[in-house]
C-alpha cells in the first residue's frame, strides 16, 4: 500500500514536473530530452521500490541503429527500458499517449513517434516516420504485442513493427521482460515492489529479407522471448 501511495503522490507529480522541464531542455536537442526521460525512469523505479536487473547487454550493437522488440507486461516496462537500455532510442507508441497534457508534448520533443492504432492510413504514416527516423540513425523500441498483456502471458505479435524493420533494413534485438506483470498488472490499482529482469538477445538481421518472409521473421523474434518466459513459441 505504501508503494502505491508513493506512486500516486510522488511519481505522478514528478512526471508532470519533469515533463514541463522538457521545454527548456529540448533547446539542446532530442537526445538531451531522452536522457532526461531516462533519469525519470530511474527515479520512478527507485520511488516505487522496483529493482532492475539487466542481462546480456553485450548483445546490443553500439555502431548502428536497431529495432528493439520487447514483450509488454505492464506500464513499469516503460520505466525499465528507459532506465536499462544504454543507447539512445525513440519510442514507437500509441497516439493516445501524445494527447496527455505536458507528457505528450515531452514525448514529441524527445522525437518519439505516435501511431494511430485505429486508423490504418495514419498508422502507416507513423510506420514510415519510424523507418525514416531509423534510417537517419535512431534506434526504436516497439512493443510488437501492441498493448499490455491482461493475464501475464505473451500475446501474438502484430506485423506493423516488423514492416518498419524490413523497410529500414536494420537488425531486430528481441527483449524479454520478466517480473513487471507482478509489479503493476494491467487494470490493477496497486503498485507492488519487486524485481524486473530485462534480457537482450542476439540481433536478427533483416537486410536481405522480403515482406514475403515476415511471418518467419516474427517467429524468429518471438521464439527467444517466449522460451525465456517459459512459454511455447
Amino acid at each position: 500500500m505504501m508503494r502505491t501511495l508513493i506512486f500516486y503522490l510522488a511519481v505522478l507529480p514528478l512526471t508532470l514536473l519533469m515533463s514541463l522541464l522538457v521545454i527548456p531542455i529540448s533547446w539542446i536537442g532530442a537526445d538531451a530530452v531522452h536522457n532526461w526521460a531516462r533519469l525519470w525512469g530511474r527515479i520512478g523505479l527507485v520511488l516505487t521500490g522496483i529493482s532492475l536487473e539487466l542481462e546480456s547487454l553485450e548483445q546490443i550493437p553500439r555502431d548502428r541503429p536497431v529495432v528493439f522488440m520487447a514483450n509488454h507486461q505492464s506500464n513499469a516496462d516503460i520505466l525499465a527500458l528507459l532506465a536499462g537500455i544504454p543507447v539512445q532510442f525513440r519510442w514507437l507508441a500509441k497516439a493516445e499517449l501524445f494527447r496527455i497534457p505536458a507528457f505528450g508534448g515531452a514525448m514529441r520533443r524527445a522525437g518519439y513517434i505516435p501511431v494511430e492504432r485505429g486508423d490504418r492510413r495514419k498508422a502507416l504514416e507513423g510506420m514510415k516516420t519510424a523507418a525514416a527516423r531509423i534510417a537517419a540513425g535512431s534506434s526504436v523500441v516497439i512493443f510488437p504485442e501492441g498493448t499490455r498483456t491482461e493475464d501475464g502471458r505473451l500475446q501474438e505479435f502484430k506485423k506493423g513493427g516488423f514492416m518498419v524493420a524490413l523497410q529500414s533494413g536494420v537488425p531486430i534485438v528481441p527483449v524479454a521482460i520478466r517480473g513487471s506483470y507482478q509489479v503493476m498488472p494491467k487494470y490493477g490499482r496497486v503498485v507492488h515492489g519487486g524485481r524486473i529482469r530485462v534480457t537482450f538477445f542476439p540481433p536478427i538481421e533483416t537486410r536481405d529479407l522480403s515482406v514475403r518472409q515476415i511471418n518467419n521473421l516474427i517467429a524468429a523474434v518471438r521464439a527467444p522471448i517466449a522460451a525465456h518466459l517459459g512459454e511455447s513459441a
